[in-house]
């Protein structure tokens, strides 16, 4: 149905998109059980390449960013990793702003790259190490007149920037039933599925989150997993898209990528971990003949010192400790607190 090209650019480095799916199978799942998954983690820095190249390309079309002018956003790192590519390739000096968080090898790449890196000191009492980023972010811009804010939690933009990547999907699986994809800012959720629903319109989405994160009710908690989950409330989230959603615990998330790593070759981190969970649990219970993608958005070289390290992972008691074989059921997120795998289907749709 579609054929669909990297993204391409005559000063672009690298190329995006166009990345390969993987049939995860026996045995992180069993039988003729299984789901394809979408290695985003095949871009130079991660799925948030492409939204990162999406919004700064419209944002210069539109007038909004002036050639040379500064880019300033806040990031736990994959978006990070994007805007450094989208600063080379249209010549945009970065500023980006994290929070202690950010892995090592993040930050050096990043700084690598040519990009800045700005790294607040101290949690925002209510909005945690997330505002406290953005309030940074709030004073760069005061500080440096004529920058630009990305602003990939509120921006239309980053929706957009994914129907390439359901148009991939088509190209490679045809029909698609059930899409799993991780919720952060919101962004890859809402614009593949739009995409996709133009042409399977009973698809049905799952939204995977973390433990402790607000963004489908649940109180604001710490947070361990990066990449997925939020203390803030993104407007690009399209909550009435998703038919259902699951929270899953940082231990859950590291038994995943483990596993997929020991039986496919095929990882990465928090949220392909928490992922794969959903992922391979609705595809034993559904139907074999049921289509399911699986968005994987990176690859698993950042998390050596979290995910896949030793270590990290007995201090924060993450290891040997699979998902139970069903989710936990809630009716509707202010029903309980979730603290481990959990899934609600009525009541997140508001």
């Amino acid at each position: 149905m579609f054929s669909a090209p990297a993204i391409t650019h005559p000063a672009l480095p690298l190329p995006v998109g166009n990345t390969p799916t993987c049939w995860i199978g026996e045995t992180f799942t069993s039988g003729r059980h299984g789901f394809w998954a979408k290695l985003e983690g095949a871009n130079p820095g991660g799925i948030k390449d492409r939204a990162a190249l999406h919004i700064i390309e419209r944002a210069r079309a539109r007038g909004d960013l002036a050639p040379g002018a500064m880019v300033v956003e806040s990031t736990s790192g994959t978006f990070g990793l994007g805007l450094a590519l989208a600063g080379i390739t249209y010549g945009h000096p970065i500023t980006v702003v994290s929070d202690p968080g950010m892995e090592a090898i993040v930050h050096r790449l990043l700084t690598a790259y040519g990009t800045t890196v700005e790294t607040v000191g101290h949690p925002h009492p209510v909005g945690g190490w997330q505002q406290a980023r953005l309030d940074r972010v709030d004073e760069l811009l005061r500080e440096h007149p004529g920058a630009y804010y990305p602003n990939q939690y509120d921006n239309p933009d980053n929706v957009e920037a994914y129907t390439g990547l359901a148009r991939e999907l088509i190209a490679q699986l045809g029909r698609i039933d059930v899409l799993v994809c991780s919720v952060g800012t919101g962004g890859h959720s809402a614009g593949i599925a739009r995409e996709l629903r133009r042409f399977y319109p009973d698809m049905r989405l799952i939204g995977v989150d973390a433990v402790g994160s607000v963004i489908f009710g649940q109180p604001a908690r710490t947070r361990l997993m990066r990449g997925l989950g939020s203390s803030i409330h993104p407007r690009n989230i399209a909550r009435d898209a998703f038919d259902e959603v699951h929270w899953v615990a940082p231990h859950e998330a590291v038994w995943a990528c483990r596993r997929l790593a020991a039986t496919h070759y095929a990882t990465g981190g928090w949220s392909v971990g928490a992922v794969a969970t959903v992922a391979a649990w609705c595809a034993r219970t559904m139907q074999p003949s049921t289509r399911i993608a699986a968005v994987f958005p990176d690859g698993p070289s950042r998390y050596y010192t979290s995910v896949f390290d030793d270590d990290y992972c007995a201090a924060h008691d993450l290891l040997d400790r699979p998902p139970a074989d069903e989710p936990e059921e809630i009716q509707c997120p202010a029903e309980a607190e979730v603290t481990r795998w959990t899934r609600c289907v009525t009541g997140v749709k508001r």
